[in-house]
């Protein structure tokens, strides 16, 4: 499998495009299919940050809407947040695309963008942002190395249980 890996910077061209990074597009054109979109790009729910994700790795991102009832107020909810942002984009051939105006914004995106690999999805950031999310990445990634040893016992609460 082809993996998303490192973090590369591009600025956006006269015309507003960026390239993906050369190492991206051939992890992406390795997972599609023909008919695919090149990548699907979503807002991310958790950081200033754009998603990219494969079409196959998309996909199983609907698996847990399958444990909803489909005609839930819970499904619509899930359904609307994983598909009503979500673009599916092909690239030209020197591999630029153009981000819509509505993630360019959440990502604050002016100049430049670095694209952060995160193995099975990447990620679209502005610079400043994404060195700070890489040291604060690095920072709790520290503590839960030191936390969660393989072989170890859960952290405890204040009353001796396991959290």
């Amino acid at each position: 499998m082809s993996m998303f890996l490192g973090t590369h910077q591009n600025r956006f061209d006269a015309k507003g495009r960026v390239s993906i990074p050369a190492p991206f597009r051939t992890a992406l054109r390795a997972q599609a299919q023909p008919g695919d979109p090149l990548v699907i790009l979503r807002p991310s729910h958790l950081h200033p940050c754009i998603e990219g994700w494969t079409v196959g790795a998309f996909a199983s991102l609907a698996t847990p809407l399958d444990e909803y009832d489909p005609f839930s107020e819970d499904h619509e909810d899930l359904a609307a947040s994983l598909y009503a942002d979500a673009y599916p984009l092909d690239s030209d051939k020197e591999g630029r695309i153009i981000l819509p105006e509505t993630l360019r914004t959440h990502a604050a995106l002016v100049d430049e963008v670095s694209f952060m690999g995160l193995g099975r999805t990447f990620q679209i950031w502005n610079p400043v942002a994404a060195a700070e999310r890489r040291q604060a990445a690095r920072s709790r990634a520290k503590t839960l190395a030191t936390s969660r040893r393989p072989g170890s016992a859960p952290p405890m609460t204040t009353n001796g249980a396991p959290e």
